[in-house]
């Protein structure tokens, strides 16, 4: 059981002064979290230009989730902005948006209810994961619905110099089977194996932008960690796992009808809050696709 900690954390501290020193000239920046997070204002998604944009590209790096209010953008300028950070992915197990396979639609009701509410990367199960996802509100519950983030920037920050030395260099195993596979015949997993083999990826990643270090295992598909005992794997990998937990890393959104999250899968984990079934909740994300994770 990891040991209490009381009291402030130096490195948020440190992370907060060095965020609050940031200065642009063409968007509104306020932030929601002590390490993480910003609303960015005074900006149109459908009609940016050069510059303004690579004000929110540099805020997305720093901030690692940004949020944007009242943006009534059609779905194909959803689609063109995330367009600009990179190449845009298919799911294979989620249902697309119709007429769009590059988006999927989280429509949610007392039938279809919200099971994302377990920290998590997305698609860390793929060989190359997500550089990050697009999130926005089309129809929004009277209340809930929230969605929490966590900076596992922060977090790898925050372990002690023995536990960083332990897992420097270890490799951890993502599969789709440990949550999409899950409601599977043994067959379609088989096909789907064949096409989407286990991933291993560095316990500490890098961020191939900033070059700051994260923990880089999730609860919903990591499976074990290459090397360990299955037991001494499940203890470590649940130690790392609560450090997500830790409130000074977090910061929450609610959703208004219209907002927009956009959060660096390289960076950060999410969390869902299921607290409004049987309300309607439908949210529309378009993934970018990143690099291999090192």
């Amino acid at each position: 059981m990891p040991k209490l900690y009381y009291g402030p954390r130096p490195h948020v501290r440190a992370e907060r002064e060095r965020l609050s020193a940031l200065r642009f000239e063409r968007i509104r920046v306020r932030p929601a979290g002590a390490t993480l997070g910003a609303e960015i204002g005074d900006v149109d998604l459908g009609r940016l230009d050069d510059a303004t944009f690579a004000e929110i590209e540099r805020a997305f790096l720093e901030y690692k989730v940004i949020f944007f209010r009242d943006q009534k953008i059609s779905t194909e300028q959803h689609l063109a902005f995330a367009e600009r950070f990179g190449e845009l992915e298919d799911h294979p197990f989620l249902r697309a948006k119709e007429g769009y396979d590059k988006i999927v639609e989280f429509a949610k009701d007392d039938k279809a209810i919200g099971v994302e509410n377990a920290w998590h990367s997305d698609v860390t199960w793929r060989e190359i994961p997500s550089l990050g996802s697009v999130l926005r509100a089309i129809e929004i519950p009277a209340f809930g619905g929230d969605t929490l983030f966590a900076d596992m920037e922060a977090a790898y920050a925050g372990l002690s110099a023995r536990t960083k030395t332990r897992i420097e260099g270890m490799k951890a195993v993502h599969d789709f089977v440990h949550n999409f596979g899950l409601l599977m015949s043994e067959e379609e997993r088989t096909t789907h194996r064949a096409k989407y083999p286990e991933a291993r990826h560095p316990v500490v990643r890098t961020h191939p932008v900033t070059g700051r270090k994260s923990l880089y295992v999730n609860a919903i598909f990591t499976r074990g960690i290459e090397g360990l005992s299955e037991d001494e794997s499940a203890a470590l990998l649940e130690r790392l796992y609560r450090e997500a937990d830790v409130p000074e890393y977090q910061c929450r959104f609610r959703w208004r009808r219209d907002s927009i999250a956009f959060w660096d899968n390289r960076a950060v984990q999410h969390y869902a809050v299921s607290d409004y079934d049987p309300q309607h909740r439908v949210m529309d994300r378009v993934t970018v696709i990143g690099d291999r994770p090192r």
